[in-house]
């Protein structure tokens, strides 16, 4: 297969994307409820005031969720070289060990700082 022709699946691919993409907003935006109330308008989405004490999540939750998105990525980005292995040859197998290194050596200190730790730990005010 030639480069352009290569190019041009890449551009049918993006545009495929991005109009499922822009379609798929659009049905929610045309077809959606719209029936806006002062209740729901308010700053919280139930429409009650928080009264009392409110209980948020410790941080660490956050953190948990945003180290899945990034494996979550890894995968997408590990799809299409899987894909084209054998074409990428070496230099493709390389840069897709160095990418999982680097995400592995993230994932190694995060243990070790103790982010997906979802207890906390004895002596730990939280």
């Amino acid at each position: 297969m030639d480069p352009l022709a290569e190019y041009l699946n890449a551009l049918i691919y993006l545009a495929v994307a991005a109009f499922i993409g822009v379609a798929l907003l659009l049905v929610g935006y045309l077809f959606g409820p719209k029936r806006p109330t002062p209740e729901k308008l308010r700053d919280y989405e139930s429409g009650n005031e928080p009264m009392g004490y409110v209980r948020r999540f410790p941080a660490h939750f956050y953190a948990v969720g945003l180290l899945f998105l990034v494996f979550d990525v890894e995968v997408a980005f590990l799809w299409p070289y899987a894909v084209t292995a054998k074409k990428l040859g070496l230099a493709g197998y390389a840069a897709m060990a160095f990418f999982v290194f680097v995400l592995l050596a993230g994932l190694y200190y995060e243990w070790k700082k103790g982010t997906m730790e979802m207890l906390p730990r004895r002596g730990d005010r939280g």
